[in-house]
């Protein structure tokens, strides 16, 4: 005689646990944004130019990159699908890291690339400037989405 109401309590503990699964899957994709993006510009770079001659890291850094970039897209656009159901503010700052490293990675990458086979250092050093500054930029957006949390 009450089938509908055993129905709802089912229904509203996987919708329950569906949005725990989900803002669990947006908070660890946001660390492992920051993380990620916080060791490779501070760790994986500054490492690799202290064991390797200037060449061989410049030219594992210029192959490594293009990975790096891959990696920040999927990850923010990940958090930014989380996000979405249980902070729109979270889901809009993580959906901006995702859209705006393409540019960086089609357009930026490939003139800093051009600037150091072509010689031009003061081009590069602008270029590259430019590329740290919006990796800064989306390390400070995701500890500001994580720091949020507590």
């Amino acid at each position: 005689m009450s089938p509908p109401l055993r129905l709802k309590r089912p229904l509203l503990f996987l919708m329950t646990r569906y949005s725990g699964m989900t803002h669990s899957l947006a908070v660890l994709a946001t660390a492992l944004l920051f993380g990620g993006m916080t060791l490779y510009a501070f760790g994986f770079a500054a490492l690799l130019f202290s064991v390797l001659p200037t060449q061989t890291a410049g030219a594992t850094l210029r192959r490594a990159f293009p990975w790096f970039y891959v990696f920040v897209m999927a990850a923010a656009a990940v958090a930014a699908l989380a996000w979405w159901s249980h902070d729109i503010t979270a889901a809009m700052v993580m959906a901006g890291i995702a859209l705006s490293t393409l540019p960086v990675r089609q357009l930026l990458m490939p003139a800093i690339n051009r600037a150091t086979d072509t010689g031009h250092r003061q081009r590069f050093k602008w270029l590259h400037g430019l590329s740290v500054l919006v990796t800064i930029a989306h390390i400070v957006a995701a500890g500001w989405v994580l720091a949020r949390l507590v």
